[in-house]
This record gives structure tokens, C-alpha cells and sequence, in this order.
């Protein structure tokens, strides 16, 4: 039971994350971005997964592997496409 809460929470918080990503791949529009803020999320992020990976916990893994990918993908865009400040 433990795990299956675990997974309908790594679920919903991922797929949440999933229309942020699939617009900004789209529109290349970064403008609403905070760079400090992703910067910031994206580590916190890969560290909840060297923590699912140091406790073996897949439901953390899963969704944190997930989500650091596309947290990483738009990390780059904003690199790329946003406005030097």
C-alpha cells in the first residue's frame, strides 16, 4: 500500500510537471521562465533521486528520473533561447 501511494503521488506530480515542458519544447518561449528557480528545482530534483536510489525506493526513482529529465531539458532551453540579462 505504501508503494502504491508512493507511485500515484510520483504520478501526478510528474504528469503535472508534463504541460509546462511539452509548451515550452513547442513555443521555444522561455521569457517566463526563472533561471534561478529551474536552476535551483532541477538540483533539488536530482537529489530526491540519489535519495531514491540510496534508499532503494522506486516510486522516488521513477518519478525523479522522469521529472529531472524534463527539468533538465527545459534548464538548457532557457540557457539557449532566453535573453542574456
Amino acid at each position: 500500500m505504501n508503494d502504491l501511494i508512493g507511485y500515484l503521488a510520483a504520478s501526478l506530480t510528474t504528469l503535472s510537471f508534463l504541460p509546462q515542458a511539452l509548451h515550452t519544447f513547442r513555443t521555444r518561449d522561455v521569457s517566463g521562465i526563472s533561471l534561478g528557480m529551474y536552476a535551483t528545482f532541477t538540483t533539488g530534483v536530482a537529489l530526491w533521486l540519489v535519495y531514491g536510489l540510496l534508499l532503494g525506493a522506486w516510486p522516488l526513482i521513477a518519478a525523479n528520473g522522469l521529472t529531472l529529465l524534463l527539468a533538465l531539458a527545459i534548464l538548457v532551453m532557457k540557457l539557449r533561447y532566453g535573453k542574456p540579462p
